[in-house]
């Protein structure tokens, strides 16, 4: 009698993607409007770090505010739109 080894199993775990969420210039929001949001609702938003991305919004006419799980980026943009922010669609990153 002969044995047959069965090819082993493995698995094979895929993670999330994660998703951007993008700040875009508009011609009606100030930038310290702009820059209080982004503080308010991104975690860990640095005062610094929300005006270089205000500025980067306004000369660049966007920038990414945030990059993590789908989940929670759904809920920032939501906030941001909320607040009339002018967002781009959620992307994966």
């Amino acid at each position: 009698m002969q044995t047959i080894k069965s090819p082993e199993r493995s698995t094979v775990r895929k993670t999330y993607p994660n998703y951007k969420v993008i700040v875009l210039n508009d011609d009606f929001n100030t930038f310290e409007h702009v820059a209080n949001c982004l503080m308010k609702y991104i975690p860990n938003m640095t005062e610094e770090l929300a005006w270089q991305l205000t500025n980067q919004v306004h000369f660049e006419g966007y920038a990414i505010a945030w990059i993590g799980p789908q989940e929670q980026a759904e809920l920032y943009h939501a906030q941001l739109k909320q607040e009339n922010l002018t967002m781009a669609p959620l992307e994966p990153a």
